[in-house]
């Protein structure tokens, strides 16, 4: 009797270590259809983490999950965060990949010439920040003296460029990182040359970004620039569509002499100078037009096409070239 009872509790051993394996180097049908996402909140203990996986049809049974954890010595090393569970991931796999914290990561494209405001529609988007949120954090001020940036806003110092970003992180977060990239960028030789020509950061990245927006073709952004330090040596307005396309929040549609003529600090039309800060987020070969302006006399320049642009240095040769615009839109 006694080697029934060893033989029947082998079979029952390798039984249960039989299911265990299954359970924990199988993957559940939904995973092997495909990759899955999903997220694990802060401060979840690792009960609600194997019920989450389980409804969410990750894993094949929360007590494997949860003997698999502990076999690992990850009870407590669990990250919160946004995963994605690769095609064919085992259990054993999963619990690897929320002990590593390699967390799904989100390309956002910020380009050059964007706003803060069209950065905020992308990220809500994305689904990684409220635009409100990015709008308002943009604009405070603790944040901006934490970052050391002039101005009442953080337009123009987002570096455009492409970003990594996890879902979780706060707007403070992506746009600090933002900053730091644009930091990066401003090496002291480019900063030197731009105290030559007597502008300050923000002076530099405010010109840059009219620069950025005014030139469709990279090629044009030193005549571009020539033209701006040209007028503001004459003390001549910049008139520069874009300024005023931020000042009554038009972004990139057409302005109408209505627009033209509203009396704001942004409008380069009725102000002189330059005007309170960016208006929105220069390349770095829109900054380096603006530290080196052409050799050029130009003061007016007219659209050519869509991309190019006449540039001129007499009015009456700058009215002309209008005309021939006008015309060849209509």
């Amino acid at each position: 009797m006694l080697w029934r009872a060893l033989a029947l509790a082998v079979i029952v051993g390798l039984s249960a270590t039989t299911g265990v394996a299954w359970l924990a180097f199988t993957p559940t049908p939904a995973v092997q259809a495909g990759p899955l996402v999903v997220e694990i909140p802060a401060h979840e203990g690792v009960l609600g983490i194997a019920t989450r996986l389980a409804e969410a049809g990750v894993v094949r049974s929360r007590v494997a999950f949860l003997a698999l954890t502990a076999g690992r010595g990850h009870i407590r090393h669990l990250k919160a965060g946004e995963y994605e569970i690769p095609r064919d991931a085992s259990t054993l796999d999963i619990v690897d990949l929320l002990a590593s914290g390699r967390v799904r990561q989100h390309t956002v494209l910020h380009p050059e010439g964007g706003t803060v405001s069209e950065l905020a529609r992308a990220l809500e988007a994305d689904r990684l920040a409220r635009a409100d949120d990015v709008v308002r954090a943009a604009s405070d001020e603790r944040l901006r003296r934490t970052l050391d940036v002039g101005g009442t806003s953080l337009e123009g110092y987002l570096f455009p460029d492409t970003y990594q970003f996890v879902r979780g992180m706060s707007a403070e977060e992506m746009l600090g990182r933002m900053v730091q990239r644009l930091r990066s960028k401003l090496t002291p030789e480019l900063l030197a040359r731009a105290r030559a020509r007597g502008l300050d950061v923000h002076q530099l990245l405010t010109l840059a970004s009219i620069i950025e927006r005014e030139a469709v073709d990279p090629e044009e952004q030193r005549l571009i620039s020539a033209v701006f330090w040209n007028r503001l040596r004459v003390d001549m307005p910049l008139q520069a569509d874009p300024t005023v396309q931020y000042a009554v929040a038009k972004e990139r549609r057409a302005l109408t002499r209505a627009d033209l003529a509203t009396d704001h600090p942004y409008n380069t039309y009725m102000r002189h100078g330059l005007p309170p800060g960016p208006i929105a987020s220069p390349g770095l070969g829109a900054i380096e037009a603006a530290v080196e302006p052409a050799p050029v006399k130009y003061l007016y320049f007219v659209a050519r096409d869509d991309r190019r642009h006449y540039f001129s240095m007499t009015v009456a040769e700058h009215n002309t070239a209008v005309l021939r615009y006008r015309l060849s839109r209509r």
